[in-house]
């Protein structure tokens, strides 16, 4: 598929952005952990957002930026309708990714794309708070208080190593502030997100 790597990192973003976007706001301690974290993942059973991405990309003289709103419900139906520069919506149901740009459709068939498979894996486990799941695929490192924290997403799988070389997410107590992902090849994006009340 024409320029599939680029949509395969898009898609990235999308899922890491849902992954952490409804943090319930609790005052914790300072030394709080992974575990506390994926037990406030676990709650999550739905998420409204808006988002705007900027791509560095090697071969544009400029990056690229874009924006849009994200959506997530759980078990696993994720959603990111960018709104500029061009409309696009990809939505990820029941292992079938589609994209939708003007009056084209593509879709695609996760267990087609193992690489892909493997990375969604991964974020399913975090939307549903189970590290195990997530720790198959990654080496996690968090940093920061609950006041001011990043998690730290390091491959473990092969297949994702060639195509990200980290992820790195940032929040302000309940609240995802940023997404930056370095990818193998030394492009990179950033996502700044913010809640909305509801779908």
């Amino acid at each position: 598929m024409t320029n599939f790597n680029s949509r395969f990192l898009s898609l990235h973003v999308m899922l890491l952005a849902l992954s952490l976007l409804w943090l319930p706001s609790g005052s914790y301690a300072d030394d709080w952990d992974i575990a506390q974290l994926m037990q406030l993942l676990a709650q999550n059973q739905s998420a409204h957002s808006s988002f705007v991405e900027t791509k560095s990309i090697a071969m544009l003289d400029r990056p690229v930026t874009s924006s849009g709103e994200l959506f997530y419900t759980a078990p696993d139906h994720l959603e990111k309708r960018t709104l500029k520069p061009k409309a696009e919506t990809m939505v990820l149901d029941h292992g079938t990714i589609l994209i939708t740009r003007g009056n084209k459709n593509y879709r695609l068939q996760l267990q087609d794309y193992p690489a892909l498979a493997a990375f969604i894996d991964s974020i399913r486990g975090t939307l549903a708070g189970d590290v195990a799941a997530l720790q198959h695929n990654y080496i996690l490192r968090l940093q920061g208080a609950m006041a001011h924290w990043t998690l730290q997403l390091l491959p473990a799988n092969e297949q994702i190593k060639t195509v990200v070389q980290r992820i790195s997410i940032s929040g302000e107590k309940g609240e995802l502030r940023s997404i930056e992902i370095l990818q193998a090849d030394g492009d990179s994006s950033v996502m700044t997100i913010t809640q909305l009340a509801g779908p």
